[in-house]
């Protein structure tokens, strides 16, 4: 007995150890049912903290201990919410809540300023929090496969947003604030109810250079008549000749009415 507890401890103590020296914990497919308080004693020795595929029902509050943490990633297990002190982890950069059963996020998560890529596909989201566009870093905002009939209008002063994905949701069109983000390059929104739309969106966002609406009911004919229509399909085109350059074949639908464009 005494040999077996003196082999988990030096094994807890060398996984402490070397989690302490690098900065990162993976505990992928560890079958965790909860959150390890080991993790919480290394406090702000962690930068990448990933805990995919588990089956973790709740974060604690105590997750805000692990205050220079960057990468935050906990993809496919079972978690609803997000504790409110989630904004106290002030050097956040990634957050991957994919395929979990969240329905909200809190307002709380507009204190992250420092994130840059935020992932929640694959959830049952109904909406977004409108202290979302506290976070003027961010570059990726996936929200595909949720419940979304809408963005808010605070997504627009996501100032440095470069790509949103939004597939798979019930989305019927996008703010007018979206026309605010000048650094925008791909908008994708297959499979929703997008009719329209804002008018102004091909004029202003002169970085766009792919929008994705499969199985939309917006037409392209209404792409066409758009304001900046003209400058925005030689980008779109510029892109895709660099692809054909490299050898990479371009599907059969690529130009077809409603889909990519």
């Amino acid at each position: 007995m005494g040999c077996a507890a003196s082999n988990s401890a030096d094994s807890k103590a060398d996984r402490l150890s070397r989690w302490s020296a690098t900065g990162i914990v993976g505990l992928r497919d560890a079958k965790l049912k909860s959150f390890p308080d080991e993790v919480l004693e290394l406090d702000r020795s962690v930068r990448t903290l990933d805990l995919t595929h588990n089956k973790l029902a709740d974060i604690p509050e105590d997750i805000s201990r692990l205050s220079n943490m960057q990468r935050l990633i906990m993809a496919d297990n079972i978690i609803a919410r997000l504790p409110g002190n989630i904004g106290k982890l002030q050097s956040l950069k990634l957050l991957n809540l994919d395929k979990n059963r969240f329905t909200f996020l809190p307002d709380e998560l507009g204190q992250l300023v420092k994130l840059e890529r935020l992932s929640i596909s694959g959830n049952q989201l109904t909406t977004l929090p409108d202290t979302i566009g506290s976070l003027r870093n961010l570059l990726l905002l996936n929200v595909s496969n949720n419940q979304l009939k809408f963005l808010p209008e605070s997504i627009g002063s996501c100032f440095s947003l470069e790509e949103l994905q939004a597939n798979d949701n019930s989305i019927e069109e996008l703010p007018p604030s979206v026309c605010n983000l000048v650094h925008l390059k791909s908008v994708c929104l297959d499979r929703n109810k997008v009719k329209q739309m804002p008018p102004n969106l091909l004029k202003e966002c002169k970085t766009l250079q792919n929008i994705s609406v499969h199985d939309n009911p917006i037409s392209m004919d209404q792409f066409q008549s758009m304001e900046g229509f003209e400058e925005f399909e030689a980008r779109r085109k510029k892109k895709f000749d660099k692809k054909i350059d490299a050898n990479v074949m371009m599907g059969s639908k690529g130009l077809d009415e409603g889909v990519d464009l």
